[in-house]
């Protein structure tokens, strides 16, 4: 990662804390855009990555003979590890679990304001206050999750703990109704979630059979007034259809990522009253960021201990991670 991330991700208590477990080499933070990157893969044996790491490809992995361990120190570990890492029998922990925690929060909030429709009744204050009946409050709202992933059980988690009384709706072709149950939850298909739902918030993984996922079909089964809330992978929603729904008004949308992104500046999504487009905001942020830091050093203080690591990935749960 870049020292200016590097700096938030593991500051000087953290990197004294990670000290005191192994030994830093001479370079302990390098881009790897400079002649210290392969130098310092040389002789390494853990690698704590970040934003910025290279996918660590057999190419990359050639000059890192010695390495053993990565530890992943920010969002998605999908475009750092390859094949290479496998067969080279080299372990894989993500601090995805780390960020979790905001992304859940934000998500959280979005749909306290979904719930409210803040959007349009925001940008009907000039006009006309709203009346007693217009208003919408939270108690007793369905609310659809697409995607049982860490992020999706701890939104899940957060609703049933609310005392809005959500009703909880959950699609996800990997698990079971007695599990969602268990979560909280009643597992419906795809589109029965979107015909039941006030609010539809995505959670899934990107991939091939996830990708344009919520199409313009499924949009169009959405009731009048009821809202998207995207903080997982842009693609997932085709954003064309999105964009129609919107302009019609029939929607509501809360976008913290989008397809493409970032949007061009012109696009329609940015300037309509009834959607509210953020800069991918809603993973560790700032301050938040120290928590991915603390996540890998104690992942690495595990794994020099022999214990069982937190956050390991394997080759077999790569594909439905985020």
């Amino acid at each position: 990662m870049s020292p200016d991330i590097a700096d938030q991700v593991l500051p000087q208590e953290l990197r004294a804390q990670l000290a005191a477990t192994v030994q830093l080499g001479p370079e302990p933070v390098s881009t790897p855009f400079t002649d210290a990157f392969p130098a310092a893969l040389a002789e390494a044996e853990i690698l704590i990555s970040g934003w910025g790491c290279p996918r660590l490809t057999a190419e990359v992995l050639a000059e890192a003979p010695r390495l053993r361990a990565v530890m992943h120190a920010a969002g998605s570990v999908r475009p750092v590890v390859s094949d290479a890492l496998w067969e080279r029998g080299i372990t894989v922990s993500s601090a995805a679990d780390a960020n979790a925690g905001p992304v859940a929060s934000y998500t959280l909030a979005l749909i306290s304001l979904a719930a409210r429709r803040t959007l349009t009744m925001a940008s009907r204050y000039a006009e006309e206050w709203p009346s007693f009946e217009d208003r919408s409050g939270a108690d007793g709202h369905t609310v659809g999750i697409v995607g049982a992933s860490r992020i999706g059980r701890r939104v899940i988690a957060g609703l049933a703990d609310a005392d809005a009384g959500y009703r909880l709706l959950l699609s996800d072709p990997y698990i079971t109704d007695e599990e969602a149950h268990r979560l909280g939850a009643t597992r419906v298909g795809l589109a029965e979630l979107c015909r039941r739902s006030d609010v539809v918030s995505v959670h899934a993984p990107l991939l091939p059979e996830t990708t344009g996922l919520l199409d313009a079909e499924m949009l169009a089964l959405m009731p009048d007034g009821s809202v998207l809330i995207n903080t997982a992978r842009g693609a997932i929603v085709d954003t064309n259809a999105l964009t129609r729904e919107c302009f019609s008004g029939r929607l509501e949308a809360y976008l913290d990522v989008t397809f493409p992104e970032p949007l061009p500046y012109d696009h329609p999504l940015l300037y309509m009253p009834n959607v509210l487009v953020t800069p991918h905001i809603a993973g560790a942020q700032g301050s938040e960021v120290r928590r991915l830091g603390q996540y890998a050093v104690a992942e690495v203080e595990r794994w020099v201990a022999g214990e069982p690591l937190h956050g390991e990935v394997t080759r077999e749960a790569l594909p439905r991670l985020a």
